[in-house]
């Protein structure tokens, strides 16, 4: 597509959750503390959530991808789980063959993690998507809680999820499993200065060695009409490019963001973004071309 053009040798602004193109942004880098920390404390429940598009996955392979030797991670990407599934999910993840019952099941998973435990293996469980998780299945994560020895949690369980995960744990008959999250951290958007950093890295990641494709008033209104959300950032980006390859050009225009704010329907209107002294540029330019027209 464009790659030749602005001498790419790959695609920066993929959708997949890619740790290649991972920037330690403060957001990001705030929450893989968090999430260190709360490993190393032994905590037993931790908590990261953030809006549709903030990073969510991405945070999670980076932090898989630099566990230490002695954790073991059971990963569970599916959250379109019931309890018993949930239970045979984990079993599935620490190498147990399916008992037919479920109390043997439960007792499975304690004997198996009691020998990791006594390897000198630490198993931690990453539950993406947590927010579509059954109340069933969410009290099943609770009972993981009550897996331990005298000193220690057997398991600890990592909840990524949505906004809509802190609603759900603020339920009265979740009341047990929100007093056990030690540790939570909330993504933010990513500011100005953030978006134009993350940007230019992962157009330096594919190669890019070019002047900056995004700067001033390109820059603003993309961060603007991405509210600063890495997905939507990634979306307009890579619109923006597709424009400029098809005139030929290799520079951004403002009307390139304008056109992909509106290609893209979660991004803000227009009108909610522009600024004042572009809104007058473009009256002077519509009443300009009105005056040419009947002068």
């Amino acid at each position: 597509m464009y790659q030749t053009h602005f001498g790419l040798s790959d695609m920066p602004f993929g959708l997949t959750p890619n740790t290649g193109f991972y920037y330690g942004l403060p957001p990001h880098e705030e929450a893989l503390q968090v999430l260190r920390v709360a490993l190393t404390s032994g905590e037993g429940f931790i908590k990261v959530t953030g809006e549709v598009g903030t990073g969510k996955t991405l945070l999670l392979r980076k932090f898989l991808n630099e566990l230490p030797e002695h954790y073991q991670a059971a990963y569970l990407p599916n959250p379109c789980l019931e309890a018993e599934e949930l239970r045979q999910a984990l079993a599935t993840e620490l190498g147990i063959a399916e008992p037919r019952h479920t109390l043997n099941l439960t007792d499975a998973i304690h004997h198996r993690l009691v020998e990791l435990c006594q390897q000198g293996k630490q198993v931690v469980l990453l539950l993406d998507e947590a927010q579509a998780l059954s109340d069933a299945a969410l009290e099943a994560v609770r009972l993981f809680g009550n897996l331990e020895t005298e000193s220690s949690k057997l398991l600890q369980v990592i909840l990524f999820g949505q906004p809509e995960l802190d609603q759900r744990l603020a339920q009265s008959n979740l009341r047990q499993l929100r007093q056990r999250i030690s540790f939570s951290y909330r993504l933010r958007p990513l500011l100005p200065a953030e978006t134009c950093a993350y940007l230019a890295y992962r157009l330096q990641v594919s190669g890019y060695k070019g002047m900056p494709l995004f700067h001033g008033m390109t820059l603003r209104l993309l961060w603007q009409a991405s509210r600063g959300i890495p997905r939507l950032i990634n979306i307009l980006a890579h619109k923006c490019l597709m424009q400029a390859y098809g005139r030929q050009q290799r520079q951004i225009r403002w009307r390139d963001v304008f056109r992909a704010a509106q290609d893209t329907e979660d991004a803000s209107a227009p009108v909610a973004w522009l600024g004042w002294g572009t809104v007058l540029i473009l009256t002077g330019v519509v009443l300009a071309g009105i005056w040419s027209r009947w002068g």
